[in-house]
């Protein structure tokens, strides 16, 4: 048994289509490892030039798009980093219903809202543990 088996408070750190707005953003800064470390944060990149925060109103529910197909998210934290070759990285930290965190490019991502019946149906499924896959 593990304790969200046994104990009813236990927040896992997933979501629903009810209750994803009391997830915690990270925001006003770039995190460092330490914050990622302390669960504030879903990444911390080095070795990059000029971060920055981006401007997202955040949490927020997004459509990720990966390699498996469309996948329901809320973004976390938002940050624009430049690598050695001068090319700038808009990168989200994402939290999944299951409560596992990822990381996508925000060209990857669909930002919508939680009425979106698309977000809704892949975060049902995925609570369900249902594939929304035909």
């Amino acid at each position: 048994m593990t304790q969200a088996d046994t104990d009813p408070d236990f927040d896992s750190g997933g979501y629903d289509i009810d209750d994803w707005s009391r997830l915690v953003a990270f925001t006003g800064r770039v995190a460092t490892l330490d914050d990622v470390q302390a669960k504030r944060a879903v990444f911390a990149l080095d070795d990059t030039e000029r971060p920055f925060p981006l401007d997202l109103d955040l949490p927020q529910p997004v459509i990720w798009w990966e390699e498996d197909g469309e996948q329901a998210a809320v973004a976390v934290q938002a940050e624009c980093h430049t690598n050695a070759e001068g090319v700038e990285m808009e990168v989200v930290g994402l939290i999944l219903p299951d409560g596992e965190a990822a990381i996508a490019l925000l060209e990857d991502i669909d930002i919508v809202d939680d009425t979106d019946p698309t977000w809704r149906t892949l975060v049902t499924g995925a609570v369900d543990g249902v594939s929304t896959d035909d």
